[in-house]
């Protein structure tokens, strides 16, 4: 059986939850959110928790428990607290500027790059415009922003150079050896 999957989730005071017809809705302080879970899952409301039950035992069921039960948890954290993830910008001359609903990058191309926020995510830049923080509800679109944020420019292998999540050391290739 699921560890994870056979923990309740802890409902806060602030947040609704409406569970029917296969979704699952729950609103919060910053904001709603919906999922449709699976069909082989049960998703009940006791109390103050929410249970996730699985109806079979296959091999399909019992890796949908846990998915279930996270997705859900992290859709309870998201309304109540939300998240938010830190981008660094390591380079000479790269930075990265807030304009109302998009970000624009000058990353060493020859042209500045304008990336668009989607509804729901939102960014603000430190005073050296070198550290990137996006704030959202939704655990999965906010880190798939970020990693589409990251692709812009990879952090280099041998100086580092790039944009890069915050706190992640990057293990540096050594250069050539120089003449002896």
């Amino acid at each position: 059986m699921s560890r994870i999957g056979k923990k309740p989730i802890e409902i806060p005071k602030d947040v609704d939850v409406l569970v029917e017809n296969g979704t699952i809705t729950i609103k919060g302080p910053k904001g709603q959110l919906s999922w449709n879970y699976p069909d082989k899952i049960k998703v009940l409301v006791q109390g103050d928790n929410i249970v996730v039950e699985r109806i079979d035992s296959s091999r399909i069921e019992r890796s949908l428990h846990g998915l279930t039960r996270s997705v859900i948890s992290n859709m309870v954290t998201g309304v109540s607290q939300g998240f938010q993830k830190v981008l660094d910008i390591v380079g000479v001359g790269y930075r990265a500027q807030v304009t109302g609903d998009k970000i624009i990058f000058t990353l060493g191309y020859s042209h500045p790059i304008e990336f668009y926020l989607p509804e729901g995510i939102k960014a603000s830049v430190d005073a050296k415009q070198t550290q990137i923080t996006l704030f959202g509800i939704d655990k999965q679109q906010l880190g798939q922003i970020a990693e589409n944020l990251r692709c812009l420019r990879k952090p280099d292998a041998y100086k580092g150079k790039g944009v890069r999540y915050s706190g992640i050391k990057l293990k540096l290739k050594v250069g050539k050896a120089g003449k002896k």
